[in-house]
């Protein structure tokens, strides 16, 4: 490290925490239109879960109010796993560690998004059988 490079602080788990929530937000806002009102994350191990309130945009409003849930449901399902890339990339970032499982879920009443993450290293997972192949047990 020369004179000139800056000091770097070890970041604090609260830290990573704000890196996850606020980085989901932003790509949910960027992608949608308006993102989650509220955000909370958890890391642990080899888990990372974060929690999203709110954020149904117009359309979707308009489809819960007319008794379309299911489809409001489905539609967030099919966002979710095409950016499936994108939000392993912000929990990489903010952790230093590589995702190798992503499972998502949502509800309407009240509306919360769940994305799951999990971490290499793992014990989960046999260190001789690759990822692709132990998902398929």
């Amino acid at each position: 490290m020369s004179d000139a490079d800056p000091p770097t602080s070890p970041r604090t788990h609260g830290d990573v925490l704000t890196a996850i929530s606020d980085g989901m937000v932003a790509l949910l806002k960027e992608f949608y239109g308006r993102g989650p009102t509220r955000a909370k994350s958890y890391y642990q191990d080899d888990l990372v879960v974060c929690l999203l309130r709110g954020g149904f945009t117009q359309v979707e409003h308009t489809l819960l109010e007319g008794g379309r849930g299911a489809a409001v449901i489905q539609q967030r399902m099919e966002f979710q796993d095409l950016m499936r890339e994108r939000f392993e990339a912000v929990i990489k970032e903010a952790t230093g560690r590589d995702v190798i499982g992503f499972m998502s879920g949502n509800q309407q009443g009240p509306d919360i998004m769940c994305e799951v993450f999990i971490l290499a290293p793992t014990d989960l997972l046999d260190d001789h059988v690759p990822a692709q192949l132990s998902s398929l047990d």
